[in-house]
């Protein structure tokens, strides 16, 4: 029997996944699990933005809800004084896996602007 996922689960992945520096914060973490490269380091994304805005984004918005969920833990880097910080698998990252394998798996279906 498969394990269903409650409605207002699939609402928090969809939230997680509604921004697009969110979205590649977590499939970037999704690929460096399957590597052994975690932690990640949140400002080196790729991203559209600046890396100055990029880490206001991260440090004030993204990471918070993203950490709040529970899909990631974060740690300021040691020796930096701005908004840089280390981003791990956090206690609830397993129940947005399949999610984010999902996207992973059918980039080439979905809008651009995935990732």
């Amino acid at each position: 029997m498969s394990e269903q996922i409650s409605a207002e689960s699939f609402d928090s992945q969809l939230d997680a996944v509604s921004n697009v520096e969110r979205r590649r914060l977590l499939l970037a973490l999704l690929d460096a699990t399957r590597n052994g490269e975690t932690p990640i380091d949140a400002s080196a994304i790729e991203s559209d933005a600046d890396q100055r805005t990029l880490e206001m984004q991260m440090t004030h918005a993204h990471l918070p809800r993203l950490e709040a969920a529970g899909y990631v833990d974060r740690r300021r880097e040691s020796g930096s004084d701005r908004g840089q910080y280390l981003v791990s698998e956090g206690p609830r990252f397993d129940g947005i896996r399949p999610f984010l394998e999902l996207l992973e798996a059918n980039r080439e279906l979905l809008p651009n602007d995935l990732h």
